[in-house]
């Protein structure tokens, strides 16, 4: 049987991180929890569940997710955030997986929840059992992905992350402002320029892509406002680095010259 190490990543999570810690015990051989530097009850909290807490500096998704997994004792490492948790299902699944571990990389599917309403229909796959010698950490400003190298291997597993998403509207568009400004920076120093034109029709795509071909349609008023504020954080990433290249521009050109009355 593998031994495996947990890892989140949590900031001013003291709402969440009880529940994420608790989902994890009798499947954890090891828990460590990288913290950019909490001002609540987080670390004290972990550290009440026996967690191993390490402070790094936030510099981007990916970047906070793979120093996690580097600080794991074990190679093979179920990786969280601290508003998710596991289901009752996905903990037996993934104790099985220990048990006889067949394959590099397990996905499953993430159940979010935003107010009172689970997000039954919307489609959220994410790869978070890996053994770490085999997954690359990527991601664009404030989102990160956990994908198999090349000629790794992947397999499903039962159940539900369960996932804390968003506990109102108002605390979904402060998010959606967080991470526009993060990817329209990402994008800003990779030297991709603003456009008009993707900030005209990229958001009415984003809505459609949400709403029919992800069946946000099924999930009532909670679907539609979903899909309306993932096509305003598009919109918003889009005006923000064209704005950030007007910004530039300007600082460049020359102040006009005074003139004396």
């Amino acid at each position: 049987m593998i031994k495996l190490s947990v890892v989140v990543i949590a900031l001013n999570e003291a709402a969440n991180i009880d529940r994420c810690l608790d989902s994890v015990q009798g499947i954890a051989d090891e828990i460590v929890v990288v913290d950019s530097y909490s001002t609540d009850d987080t670390v004290a909290l972990a550290e009440a569940r026996g967690a191993r807490v390490l402070f790094h500096r936030f510099e981007s998704y990916n970047q906070q997710r793979e120093h996690a997994a580097r600080a794991a004792s074990s190679d093979y490492v179920l990786a969280l955030d601290a508003d998710e948790y596991l289901s009752a299902e996905l903990r037996e699944s993934i104790a099985a997986a220990k048990q006889s571990w067949l394959t590099d990389t397990y996905v499953f599917n993430r159940l979010n929840r935003i107010g009172d309403t689970w997000l039954w229909y919307h489609p959220d796959r994410k790869l978070r059992l890996f053994d770490r010698r085999k997954v690359k950490f990527t991601g664009i400003g404030g989102h990160d992905t956990v994908a198999p190298v090349p000629g790794a291997t992947k397999s499903d597993l039962p159940g539900h992350l369960l996932h804390h998403v968003n506990v109102d509207l108002h605390d979904r568009t402060a998010q959606n402002n967080r991470l526009s400004t993060a990817t329209a920076r990402y994008y800003y120093g990779q030297g991709r320029r603003g456009s008009w034109l993707r900030m005209l029709y990229k958001p009415f795509f984003r809505f459609l892509i949400e709403y029919f071909l992800r069946r946000s349609f099924l999930s009532g008023f909670y679907g539609f406002t979903v899909a309306v504020i993932s096509a305003h954080y598009v919109f918003l990433r889009e005006a923000k680095l064209l704005e950030m290249w007007r910004l530039e521009r300007v600082e460049k050109e020359e102040p006009p010259a005074s003139s004396n009355h």
